[in-house]
This record gives structure tokens, C-alpha cells and sequence, in this order.
């Protein structure tokens, strides 16, 4: 298997090979672009997005500052909108429904490391630095979630439909569809059901 094969698996593989690192320096060129464009350019943002992302539905609304790893394993479905300030860690696929609403600062991880400290750093033959050794899981996040200022995804997640994520919270574990949840770790507090 290629590392990008060994990454997008989920198994350990080397963040230091040639091809992620030029897949590496694209998303984070084309986010700088991104980042950089004329608050009224819409044309020009929808142009840079095609190119960054994986995949998008209609009607895909992002704030500068927006960050990245890779760009290409992001995925959202229609009608979203992601506030300034988020960061999308997308060493393996990030996947988010339709109508989804990402407040500032949000943090979406896919990538982790062995907790041991001799099984994170190997020789990298092919780099000057020394990369740290990864693994991964993806992130799943479905239609209609509203995911509050600051929150932060962790890898393997997978947050259902109709789902409320807290600002601040930590996701570490699933969350099921049509609840409200918040904390650190974050736990499903109530039902999400219509009010009126």
C-alpha cells in the first residue's frame, strides 16, 4: 500500500512521504487563496472550493480564516455554512449532510498518533524532517447539526441528524441522531424536539 492508501485505512503510515506532501502543500496553497480573496468574490471563493474540496453540494457558504490539511477529504452536502476561524484536520475523509451550521472556531480532527513516544517518530527516508508517525479515522457529521463556536470533533466520530453540539464541547464518542449534547467529554443532555 502507498502511505496515502496506508492514511485514507486508517492504518500507521508516514506523513513524510513525497506524494502527501505535495497533496499537503496544494490544500494548504489553495486555503492561503482561499483565506486571501476579496470578501465580495464569490465567483472566485466557489472556483478555490472546487479545487480544495472533495466534494460539495449547493449553496456551501465558508468565512475566512478557513484551515485544512488536505482539503481533498472533505465532503459537505447542501445548503452549509462554516463560520472564521474553523480548522478541518482531513487525514481521512470528514463527511457533513445538508443544511449543517459550523460556528467559529470549530475543530474537526481525523488524525492521531500511537501514545507511546517510540512508536510516534521512525526515519523518513524520503524527508529532511522527521514526521511524527499517524493514524486515522474519519468523521461523519449528519444533516441539519448545529455545531457550536469552539467545539472540537475528534477522530471516528460520527454525529447523527437533526443533532445540537454545545460551544466548547469535546466530542470524543458518537452522538445519535435528534439529540442535544454538550461538555467535555461531550454527553447528550436532552431530545431534540420542536418547542412550539
Amino acid at each position: 500500500m502507498t502511505e496515502k492508501e496506508k492514511m485514507l485505512a486508517g492504518e500507521l503510515y508516514d506523513c513524510g512521504d513525497p506524494e502527501l506532501l505535495e497533496l499537503w502543500h496544494l490544500g494548504k496553497d489553495l486555503a492561503r487563496k482561499y483565506n486571501l480573496l476579496d470578501s465580495h468574490d464569490a465567483q472566485g471563493k466557489k472556483e478555490i472550493l472546487k479545487q480544495l474540496l472533495g466534494g460539495m453540494g449547493d449553496n456551501l457558504w465558508i468565512t475566512p480564516p478557513f484551515y485544512v490539511d488536505y482539503g481533498c477529504n472533505i465532503f459537505f452536502g447542501n445548503n452549509c455554512e462554516v463560520n472564521m476561524n474553523c480548522t478541518f484536520l482531513d487525514d481521512n475523509r470528514i463527511t457533513i449532510g445538508d443544511n449543517a451550521l459550523i460556528a467559529p472556531g470549530v475543530q474537526i480532527y481525523t488524525a492521531f498518533h500511537p501514545t507511546h513516544y517510540l512508536d510516534r517518530f521512525g526515519e523518513s527516508a524520503d524527508s529532511e524532517f522527521n514526521f511524527c508517525k499517524t493514524e486515522t479515522a474519519p468523521v461523519t457529521i449528519g444533516n441539519n447539526i448545529w455545531i457550536g463556536g469552539g467545539a472540537i470533533i475528534m477522530p471516528g466520530v460520527t454525529i447523527g441528524d437533526n443533532v445540537v453540539i454545545g460551544a466548547g464541547s469535546v466530542v470524543t464518542k458518537d452522538i445519535p441522531s435528534n439529540t442535544i449534547a454538550y461538555g467535555n467529554p461531550c454527553r447528550v443532555v436532552r431530545e431534540n424536539k420542536r418547542m412550539r
